[in-house]
């Protein structure tokens, strides 16, 4: 049977400013994405018409949990893609997670995207070409708002609307293969309760979302990581209003006594990140961390998106 692996990356938000709640329920976002080396794999093979699809899940630390078809983005990618080409070939499809559940890092979105393109692969194998990238974008975009991005072949853009809306950027020379630490607590950030909670903390606040609405170069990101004017609008949220806030300062605190040029929490929460000049510096960083923290790896800038390998044993 025909079979394919494919790489989901991880991505960090270096960047994340969040609009008011729009009339259809959504917020605007401005943020600057970047894609990392590290991910899960998927693995998609047809299987014989008698058997139903089956998505088996691994993950190195503990069994995720079990969703569901109405609420894993995997099994909803594979209903979208057959209800818009009529491909109808039983499936099965192994995940290795690695990437933290509920850790801002676009896991789910991630998977859902590798699903797509690897579908669109096993779709076109022996009939005619399969959709294109508008086609994939708009299946995209209607799963989740982070889906898009993943779909590109790119490891940095800045993301406007609800994520659909994205500008490739060349990442600068000078920050290339710069190692990146990522910590996440234990814990998963529900991304809607996140929001619920933004909204409630600016109306007794009487503040505003405000976004810049503007090219991406105002924030130099040319300049050395130190320098970066990056902010993430629910840092300041959680710090207030959540007890897991105290957690996110311990974490970006250290990462920055430890040497981190940068240092900031993706997305919602709950994965932090800190991003080194050095190697040598994310080691010990990592080493330090480590004894704290469930999951601590050092990571880097992704350097190419692609499906890996076709028709593998």
């Amino acid at each position: 049977m025909p079979r394919i692996m494919i790489e989901a990356p991880a991505k960090i938000n270096l960047h994340l400013r969040v609009g008011d709640r729009r009339p259809d329920g959504f917020h605007d976002i401005e943020s600057l994405f970047l894609a990392l080396a590290f991910g899960d794999t998927l693995c998609l093979e047809t299987a014989s018409p008698a058997v139903q699809d089956t998505i088996h899940m691994t993950w190195p630390f503990t069994d995720p949990p079990v969703l569901p078809p109405e609420k894993n983005i995997i099994s909803q990618a594979v209903s979208l893609f057959r209800s818009r080409t009529g491909f109808n070939q039983a499936l099965k499809i192994t995940v290795e997670k690695r990437i933290p559940l509920g850790g801002g890092l676009g896991g789910g979105s991630s998977d859902a995207a590798a699903v797509l393109l690897g579908l669109n692969r096993l779709a076109s194998a022996d009939g005619p070409a399969g959709l294109s990238g508008a086609e994939l974008a708009e299946m995209g975009a209607s799963l989740g708002s982070d889906v898009s991005f993943f779909l590109k072949d790119m490891s940095l853009a800045w993301v406007c609307g609800r994520g659909e809306k994205i500008q490739p950027l060349e990442l600068p020379e000078a920050c290339r293969g710069l190692p990146l630490v990522l910590v996440n607590p234990g814990f998963p950030s529900g991304t809607a309760e996140a929001y619920r909670m933004l909204d409630l903390w600016r109306s007794g606040n009487k503040e505003r979302g405000v976004l810049n609405r503007c090219a991406p170069q105002v924030f130099e990101f040319g300049a050395k990581p130190g320098e970066w004017p990056f902010f993430n609008d629910f840092l300041p949220v959680v710090q207030a209003v959540s007890g897991t806030g105290m957690v996110y300062q311990q974490i970006i605190g250290s990462l920055r006594e430890l040497g981190a040029d940068f240092a900031g929490l993706s997305g919602s929460g709950s994965t932090c990140f800190g991003v080194f000049s050095a190697r040598d510096k994310a080691e010990l960083a990592r080493e330090s961390l480590i004894k704290r923290w469930p999951f601590v790896i050092i990571t880097f800038s992704l350097a190419f998106r692609a499906i890996q390998y076709y028709n593998c044993e």
